[in-house]
Formats: structure tokens, C-alpha cells, sequence
């Protein structure tokens, strides 16, 4: 899917950051007390050769394994407890906006300020994660309400590309005839990790990011990106996986004996495999890049910045390179990843918010998010002269 019809404009972009940090040498304190007191716990079995013991981690494995140094959560205490290695969030009553639709509201808010609109502006959400809070009423409809839009409003999942989904849906809902469309990316991704999990504890974070898509048919109020096309593709792959659905029901042993090899509950986390997904995803996603610039009549070259999905910072280094067909500059690729970790879909968002103001009129660049399904989505944006 891919056109070049510029007919369709980015005007403001919003975030919300949770207030807190887990750095990862708090992750890793817990994680090894965890360890030491499993393994004590298991003494006799482990010596017997029924159970295997578990192994310790470190910062230093966390930051060559995935380049991240730090991470947002929505709850950190609860995460850092040993007995529980879960974020503890009180439920809330029905008549409550959900922690997930607040997170949401806050960045469109923002991104609702930078473009100085209204409520009355925006004809509809979309609201594009990885983990939504539950199945229906759809969390968009909640959103929608606290914002006051008279519209529409649904929620999509293609995981960690769900933000070029977004706003390819939000380009077709537009050039159908809506005026602006909000699209929000929530994710609660703390919640899904097994954090008694050697290979995978450190790897997410929480944030919600915005992006408001506009008709391209006068002059915007504020600075704006024209769309140059889109492209976007999926490919089954059971190598990233989240089995927790309205199917399951699941109560996660919280003690600290619980053991994360055969707790059942732990199917229902977060599941990778990490070689895997690295070998296939890499050329998946770089070819689809390159194909998409060459389509579209873009030189590599002549790409200022590829905001990239920031999941790891090897597979966006050699995504890189393999589109350029040299290692590209931070500047080039920029990097939250330390900071913010894997926020799945909000990732690549995160990026262009962040690192988009030193563009001149008519540079380019590419957002790009990728992940499980496999899914990715390429979306080439021009600054507006």
C-alpha cells in the first residue's frame, strides 16, 4: 500500500511520560534477590537435579543484550518486590476513566495544545496499542469521551507497528471525508512481563504517545509534515507472542517460590524468541523501507532521519545500515531506547517527537515501527514549506 498524494498532513504530536524511573541496576538488584531466594528456596531440589537453578543478571548484560539503561512504569514498587515482580495498580470503579484511556487523554491533550485545536476539530480516535485494558467498551470510546469529540472512535492492535497502522487507517478515514482524526498510543507494557524472566525482564516500559492527522487543504496552524506514502505488511510468526486475552483467565502466582520455568501463568506474559525474530524481522523491515523510498522516488540518501521502532538497538542499527548501506549516525537514527526502553507501538512515535524540530521545510524522513505478527508499517513524511 503506498501512494504519493501529500493530501494528508501530521500537525502536532503529544507524550506522556509516567513519573516513574526503574533504572537497571534497581531492575537487576531485584531481579538477582529474586534469584537468591528462589534458589534457596529450591536448595534440595536443585541439588538433586530435579530444578534447575536460576542465574543472576546485570546491568551490564541488560545494555549489550539491548541498549537500554532505564525505563517508565506506571507502578514501580510492586515491580521491584520480590514476593510480587508485578506492577501493583489499584482497580478502579466502572465509572472511573481507566489508567489506560488517562494516559492516552494526557498526551492528546498535549498534542491538542501544540496544534491549537478543540475537541469540536477532531471528528475521530483511534486508539493503536499492544495492550489494551480490556476488550469493549473500546478504550477509544472512553477517550473519546474525555475529550469531548462528537465522532467516532475505535481501538486496533498490530502490536509494535500499531502506530503506522494508525495512522495509515487515520489517512483513509480522511481522505473518506473526515477532517482530522487523533490517534493515540497508550501502552501499559509492564504489565505483560514476566520479570522473574532472565532473558526478557528489562525489556519494556510504559508511556502513550498522540499524533493528529489532518486534511491537507489550506495552510495549517502550526508546523506540519506532509504524508508522502505509506506502506505496510504482515507475516505470521509465533516467535513474539502474548497469549493473555478475554479467553484467559489468569491469576499470577505472586510468591516467591513460584517457579518462572513451569508457572503456567507465564504463558500468558510476553514470549520471544530473540535470535529468531532478529534474523527474520532485520531484512523484513529494511526491505520494505527500501522498497517503500525507491517507490515513493526517495534516495536513501536523501532520508534526514529514520525514526525507527526502538526495541533494540542492534536490529536498528543494522536496519539501518541495510537501508543507507552504511551505519547511520545518531542523528540519523536517533535512539529513546536507554531512556525509555521498548515502549512497543508508542516507540517510533516517541522518536519523531522528540527529534523532528531541527527539520527545514521539504527534508525527509521515515517513521517505522516493527514488531510481532509480523507487522511493520513505513510512513514517509516531508516537512511542510
Amino acid at each position: 500500500m503506498s501512494q504519493d498524494l501529500a493530501d494528508v498532513r501530521i500537525v502536532a504530536t503529544g507524550l506522556y511520560t509516567p513519573p516513574h524511573s526503574i533504572s537497571n541496576d534497581e531492575l537487576v538488584a531485584a531481579f538477582n534477590a529474586y534469584v537468591e531466594d528462589f534458589n534457596s528456596k529450591n536448595a534440595a531440589a536443585i541439588a538433586a537435579g530435579d530444578m534447575e537453578p536460576l542465574h543472576p543478571s546485570s546491568s551490564e548484560f541488560i545494555e549489550k543484550a539491548s541498549g537500554i539503561k532505564a525505563r517508565y512504569v506506571i507502578e514501580k514498587d510492586g515491580i521491584l518486590d520480590i514476593a510480587r515482580m508485578a506492577p501493583k495498580v489499584a482497580p478502579r470503579a466502572n465509572e472511573e476513566l481507566s489508567i489506560l484511556a488517562e494516559m492516552a487523554v494526557a498526551a492528546a491533550r498535549e498534542a491538542m495544545r501544540s496544534a491549537d485545536l478543540k475537541a469540536a476539530d477532531i471528528d475521530g480516535v483511534i486508539c493503536a496499542a499492544s495492550n489494551m485494558q480490556r476488550a469493549y467498551p473500546a478504550i477509544a470510546v472512553e477517550i473519546q469521551d474525555a475529550l469531548g469529540i462528537d465522532g467516532f472512535a475505535f481501538d486496533m492492535n498490530v502490536a509494535c507497528a500499531s502506530a503506522a497502522f494508525g495512522i495509515e487507517t487515520g489517512l483513509g478515514l480522511i481522505r473518506a471525508g473526515a477532517r482530522r482524526i487523533i490517534m493515540v498510543n497508550p501502552e501499559i507494557c509492564s504489565a505483560h512481563l514476566n520479570f522473574r524472566n532472565r532473558d526478557c525482564h528489562f525489556i519494556f516500559g510504559d508511556v502513550a504517545t498522540a499524533v493528529i492527522l489532518e486534511r491537507n487543504d489550506g495552510a495549517p496552524a502550526s508546523e506540519a509534515w506532509d504524508i508522502l506514502g505509506t506502506r505496510l505488511k504482515t507475516k505470521f510468526s509465533n516467535n513474539i507472542r502474548n497469549n493473555f486475552g478475554f479467553l484467559n483467565h489468569c491469576e499470577r502466582e505472586t510468591g516467591a517460590a513460584a517457579d518462572p520455568q513451569t508457572d503456567p501463568s507465564t504463558d500468558k506474559l510476553f514470549m520471544q524468541e530473540g535470535r529468531k525474530v532478529f534474523k527474520e524481522v532485520v531484512p523484513m523491515v529494511s526491505e520494505l523501507i527500501s522498497g517503500h523510498l525507491g517507490d515513493t522516488g526517495v534516495a536513501p540518501e536523501d532520508v534526514k532521519r529514520f525514526w525507527l521502532h526502538q526495541a533494540n538497538l542492534s536490529m536498528n542499527e543494522f536496519i539501518a545500515r541495510k537501508v543507507l548501506g552504511r551505519d547511520a549516525t545518531r542523528e540519523e537514527a536517533p535512539v529513546i531506547l536507554d531512556d525509555y526502553a521498548n515502549t512497543s507501538s508508542a516507540g517510533s512515535i516517541i522518536a519523531f517527537h522528540k527529534y523532528k524540530d531541527d527539520f527545514k521545510p521539504g527534508q525527509v524522513g521515515v517513521i517505522c515501527g516493527f514488531g510481532a505478527g509480523y507487522s511493520a508499517g513505513s510512513v514517509i513524511v516531508r516537512k511542510t514549506a
